[in-house]
């Protein structure tokens, strides 16, 4: 069930009120997972009940996508903003948590979250910040035509497109290998969440500038990447490892930009495998 949490963010125009929609499943130390941008938090769906076994899961709406509102007027979608405002949204009843994210350009970046003492440990799937500019122009673009496609059909088309294979390849071909495991309700309910994003334009204007640094020194960090990723070529994976050497860099075979309806078991497995080398709590 879906529940919302306000919060305040400190803006170069004062204090501003937030509010994002998240859900929570399980017991333990908890997990906290990301989306991608113009994605939603059902996206975890395929995954959740695996990891709600042996974690708290907190899954969320970034601000401005699914039913998240958007952030206040004057408040930029950049990493400074909204990770600090993750923290005190999401755990407020937490010491720890891990970080686990699915995203091209919105959410924390382990070096940002692990500065700010907010994670224990991070699971990056296909994260941004790795491209060669032309990559990152070839990202966007394919972004943008995704949004554009999903604010031009009529409802009655995408509910007509994902009742078949051909359909649901076409509306999610370019984030999913295996889009017809995607069911009809699933595929119109992330085209939807795609059209109405109100914090697409801004979180992607601020993604142009995300660059990984290895500054989180033993914090346990796992770089997983879809082997048919379309969107952030797996080539990329490569810089990350040069990039955090410490990292485990992580294939999955058969798996696209948003892996977690690909292959359920094996992302599910990628994310606990990180948060169980996490270091104990201490209190």
């Amino acid at each position: 069930m879906t529940a919302t949490v306000s919060f305040t963010i400190d803006s170069p125009l004062g204090p501003r009120t937030a509010t994002v929609a998240y859900e929570r499943k399980g017991a333990g130390e908890p997990l906290l997972l990301l989306h991608g941008i113009g994605h939603h938090l059902q996206a975890w769906h395929p995954v959740i009940d695996i990891l709600a076994a042996e974690h708290d899961v907190i899954a969320i709406d970034l601000p401005g996508f699914g039913t998240s509102a958007p952030l206040p007027e004057g408040v930029p979608y950049d990493l400074a903003t909204v990770a600090p405002a993750l923290g005190r949204s999401a755990l407020p009843s937490a010491s720890s948590a891990h970080t686990s994210r699915a995203t091209p350009s919105a959410g924390c970046s382990p070096s940002k979250s692990g500065r700010m003492n907010l994670v224990r440990s991070v699971t990056a799937l296909s994260p941004a910040g790795f491209w060669t500019e032309a990559e990152r122009r070839y990202a966007f673009a394919a972004l943008l035509t995704m949004r554009a496609g999903a604010r031009a059909l009529p409802v009655p088309a995408v509910q007509r497109l994902s009742r078949n294979a051909a359909g649901r390849a076409a509306l999610t071909g370019t984030i999913y290998a295996r889009p017809s495991r995607r069911s009809p309700e699933a595929v119109v309910a992330e085209t939807l969440a795609l059209r109405h994003a109100t914090g697409f334009e801004n979180t992607l204007a601020a993604g142009g500038s995300v660059r990984f640094t290895d500054d989180v020194p033993g914090l346990p960090v796992t770089i997983a990447w879809g082997t048919r990723d379309r969107l952030l070529l797996r080539r990329q994976g490569v810089r990350a490892k040069h990039t955090v050497p410490g990292a485990r860099l992580v294939r999955l075979p058969g798996c696209g930009h948003v892996p977690m309806s690909d292959d359920p078991a094996l992302v599910s497995r990628v994310v606990l495998d990180t948060a169980r080398s996490a270091s104990p709590v201490t209190v």
